[in-house]
């Protein structure tokens, strides 16, 4: 029996879900990118994050984050390459609750707009 999936920490969702080729409409074949992974590219290639800081934040280990990454890119060169439609959905998340005096992740909804406990007295 395989061990069962251990939930990755994802500080938010996308803002936008599904990205389209101009000309391409929506009801056609898309690659189909995991919350987890698309966060793995945003604490990566757009927050500068190491590989071990990722895995850190989303409580897995460096191992499966650069499993994660490396899916992930894959996707996105897949609907780059081939002109097709990028959608984000799914994956074995939960959602940054803010619990966490500072959880480093700088994007989550506490987080980003100060709302810390320990701010506020």
């Amino acid at each position: 029996m395989p061990r069962p999936r251990k939930c990755r920490k994802v500080c938010c969702l996308p803002k936008t879900s599904v990205f389209l080729p101009e000309g391409r409409k929506a009801d056609a074949s898309a690659v189909v990118m995991t919350v987890d992974e698309y966060e793995t590219i945003r604490l990566i290639d757009h927050q500068g994050f190491s590989q071990e800081e990722c895995s850190t934040y989303m409580n897995v280990a460096r191992t499966t984050a650069q499993q994660i990454y490396n899916s992930a890119r894959k996707k996105l060169a897949a609907a780059l390459v081939e002109g097709l439609p990028l959608r984000i959905q799914g994956g074995d998340y939960r959602l940054c609750d803010g619990s966490e005096g500072h959880c480093g992740c700088g994007g989550c909804r506490r987080h980003r707009c100060g709302q810390d406990k320990e701010e506020e007295i």
